[in-house]
């Protein structure tokens, strides 16, 4: 076995990594760029090695310098994650010619299956269904409009060596297509050094399911069951699940084994992933083969109690899998929620700054576990599992320079449903705060009823939310919990208020009994009446709730029995009252005596300033390029700018017609949230 292997990776996958080897007891290498000096995986590794500037296209992914590491140190092999040069074969040549092991599959598999256009005619060789498409390299922007309607629109625009959903474009329409083709382009060479393009029909309504594959260099293939990706935005999986709610066990059969005959065509060998298009009556169409650790395997850990990592280490180090396709096992059901650094009220824009505060719920071990090469059936800590997966900590700091992604948080119980509800209490109790992020949407997403159901495509984000995510309106039942939560909240930090020293002689602070409280535009007169173990709440109507709870005035996380259910509440003061987040809500609730209330309700509105003639900048980022001119008349939809943000160009569209009057910022600027761009007569 290796004695040091090295991490070409940054991030929470090296940090994942750093578990798996030390649990194996190899010694691990970090590398690190300028901006990554105080991460996670630095302060994890055994050592660290400083490889250049923040840019990926000046560190991560310059071969010289991640081989100038490894020769430094003296690692006997490298993993390479995922993104960066996790699919580059002509890293994994200059590691064979250095003698370094890889912990990956052979530059001959990558180079067949890593490439999305050589993979795609293997496959149509191979005589598996793909979609149509074209799969030859395209010039320019007007070739690619060219084809683009002999496929038929819609078309998939697709970097060639990308993932993650960088480099990929939807297009309706000639102009989406330009558009297009250059962005794809521009996000493909910055991530990926590749600014290769293919173009394939875009297929409507499917699903996206992926086949795990684990391959020897023995001879020997399994699959490890599947997993649903089908909630994505702009074509990043945002939540995963395993197994598939749709499929049966004969198409899943069917899948895995189509999959390891293709990974074992190509000589495959390491873990690997091959991803299909499934339609409404389960035919499943190839789309790629990553060859690599995919971001969401988790949750197939999760559900068959293999490590990935370690098997792959251990396969690249020449050994037999420990296990054949009869021994897999799929126990329970695994869900996980991708925590990124983006704003989903401002239509997930990417946002950066210092994390004031990180407080992930407790993990839980629970599920199968493959020990010794043996399963050892489900841990005895409990019925529900948490994992949470992270490369961050509380005071590090988002950066600009790299992919949005916080953490993965991932939940395990014997049953879908156990499952979604463990993952909403999670959510709950996840503490984020400095920076945007989208917890709120993923809250709404596990209370979706598309989602319980598990009636969801690829489309589910575009067809729920067409106008972006503006929170979550909570039902009756669950403001009536809150109220009541917050009253009795409310009632503790007044009496704590009566005790400040330094008060005025002869002046005495009572609190009530009765309070006025109000959120989302309801409004609850209620009667609190405490005792040691809680209070009860009356409600004007006749109803009653008790609420018990150990909080105190301060505390950020509250969580708390209502009539012995759970409730779980993110807590921010404001002036009388407080600012609640839970479930996907982001609520002010002020809690007042009746005589505040009533004096309250005569208060105006403060009104927003007037922006319709300014262009904001809606993220951090740097200006690509202005596309228009002082004096420039636009129309509604024009391309005005584009930004570059955690390896994503956003273009920026004029909301309705207007003429440009004065332009602020131009190409390599650097801007932040709300700078104004340009103004409009």
């Amino acid at each position: 076995m290796f004695n040091k292997i090295l991490i070409a990776n940054r991030g929470e996958i090296a940090c994942r990594v750093i578990k798996s080897a030390r649990k194996m007891g190899i010694s691990t290498v970090a590398i690190y760029s300028d901006a990554d000096k105080d991460a996670l995986h630095v302060q994890m590794a055994d050592e660290a090695v400083h490889i250049g500037p923040p840019p990926a296209n000046q560190s991560y992914i310059v071969i010289d310098k991640v081989m100038e590491a490894i020769r430094k140190t003296g690692a006997q092999a490298v993993h390479p994650g995922y993104g960066f040069l996790s699919e580059n074969s002509k890293f994994a040549e200059a590691l064979e010619a250095e003698g370094v092991a890889f912990v990956g599959p052979p530059k001959g598999a990558i180079e067949a299956m890593g490439d999305k256009i050589t993979s795609k005619k293997i496959a149509q060789e191979a005589g598996v269904s793909t979609v149509p498409g074209y799969m030859g390299l395209i010039e320019d922007a007007d070739e690619a409009v060219k084809i683009s309607n002999e496929i038929g629109y819609p078309v998939m625009i697709k970097a060639s060596a990308g993932g993650g959903g960088k480099g990929m474009r939807i297009a309706w329409n000639d102009e989406e297509t330009r558009e297009g083709f250059q962005s794809s382009k521009n996000e493909a060479a910055n991530s990926f050094g590749d600014d290769r393009i293919f173009i394939e029909k875009f297929v409507t309504q499917p699903r996206h399911i992926e086949i795990q594959v684990l391959c020897d260099s023995h001879g020997n293939g399994v699959y490890l069951g599947e997993r649903e990706c089908s909630i994505q935005r702009r074509n990043q999986k945002v939540v995963e699940e395993a197994p598939s709610p749709f499929l049966d066990e004969a198409t899943r059969k069917a899948m895995g084994e189509q999959a390891v005959a293709l990974a074992q065509a190509v000589g495959y060998t390491s873990a690997g992933t091959v991803e299909f298009i499934v339609d409404g009556d389960k035919n499943f169409y190839f789309l790629e083969m990553n060859t690599r650790l995919q971001v969401e395997h988790p949750v197939t850990e999760l559900i068959t109690g293999v490590d990935l990592v370690e098997q792959m280490i251990r396969v690249a180090n020449g050994e037999k899998l420990p296990f054949a396709q009869d021994d897999v096992t799929l126990t329970g059901w695994a869900i996980e929620n991708r925590l990124y650094a983006e704003d989903p009220y401002r239509g997930f824009l990417p946002s950066i700054g210092r994390l004031t505060r990180y407080r992930p719920p407790a993990e839980i071990a629970a599920g199968p576990l493959l020990e010794n090469d043996k399963w050892q059936g489900d841990a005895p800590a409990g019925d529900n599992a948490v994992r949470n997966d992270t490369g961050v900590y509380e005071g590090g700091e988002i950066s600009m320079f790299y992919d949005p992604m916080i953490a993965k948080l991932c939940t395990w119980a014997p049953t879908r449903a156990q499952a979604i509800e463990a993952m909403r209490g999670a959510l709950d109790g996840f503490e984020v705060e400095g920076i945007g992020h989208n917890l709120p949407f993923l809250s709404a997403v596990m209370d979706h009823p598309k989602f319980v159901s598990g009636d969801m495509t690829t489309a589910f984000i575009a067809e729920e939310y067409p106008e972006g995510f503006e929170g979550v309106d909570l039902p009756e039942s669950e403001l009536r919990r809150i109220a009541a939560s917050c009253a009795a909240m409310h009632r503790i930090a007044e009496i704590r208020r009566t005790r400040v020293s330094g008060r005025m002689d002869n002046h005495e602070r009572k609190v009530g009994k009765r309070w006025v409280v109000t959120l989302q535009g309801e409004r609850y007169d209620l009667k609190v009446k405490a005792d040691r173990e809680g209070a009860t709440v009356k409600f004007a109507d006749g109803g009653k709730l008790r609420v018990a709870s150990d909080w105190t005035p301060g505390d950020q996380l509250a969580v708390i029995q209502v009539d012995e259910a759970p409730l779980v509440l993110k807590i921010g003061k404001i002036t009388q009252g407080f600012r609640v987040r839970t479930r996907g809500a982001d609520l002010r609730v002020n809690v007042r005596r009746p005589r505040q209330a009533e004096l309250a309700a005569m208060m105006p509105e403060k009104v927003a300033p007037d922006t319709s003639k300014l262009l904001l900048c809606p993220m951090p980022g740097l200006v690509v390029k202005v596309d228009v001119e002082v004096g420039d008349e636009v129309q509604e939809g024009q391309a005005l700018c584009s930004i570059e943000a955690m390896k994503m160009e956003n273009i920026l569209r004029a909301e309705k017609k207007g003429v440009v009057s004065k332009i602020n910022a131009g190409a390599g600027d650097s801007l932040a949230v709300d700078d104004v761009i340009m103004e409009f007569e």
